[in-house]
């Protein structure tokens, strides 16, 4: 029988092992949403966390939406608040 012969054709992108790529997805509020939770799970009762929004990389609103996600996947109540220099984080009470 004859041989078939298949032309190669070239990849738009680059390709790399399967094995290096990145899992999981780290957004860029993970850092600071992170902290934020660790500091949460040290806290007292009657106590809230002061961010200061000058150190903020993002908008309070992105960091106040990311950090909601955050607690509704983890199953977590916590309330916020804001002023003009800070944005406030405590833990509800049951």
């Amino acid at each position: 029988m004859g041989r078939i012969q298949t032309k190669a054709v070239p990849t738009h992108f680059k390709t790399m092992v399967q094995a290096d790529v990145p899992k999981g997805r780290n957004g860029k509020h993970k850092e600071i949403v992170t902290t934020i939770l660790r500091d949460l799970d040290n806290l007292k009762a009657g106590s809230a966390l002061k961010v200061p929004l000058a150190e903020l990389a993002e908008s309070k609103e992105k960091v106040r939406s990311a950090l909601n996600r955050a607690t509704r996947k983890a199953k977590r109540r916590v309330e916020t608040a804001s002023d003009v220099n800070f944005l406030y984080v405590w833990n509800l009470s049951e």
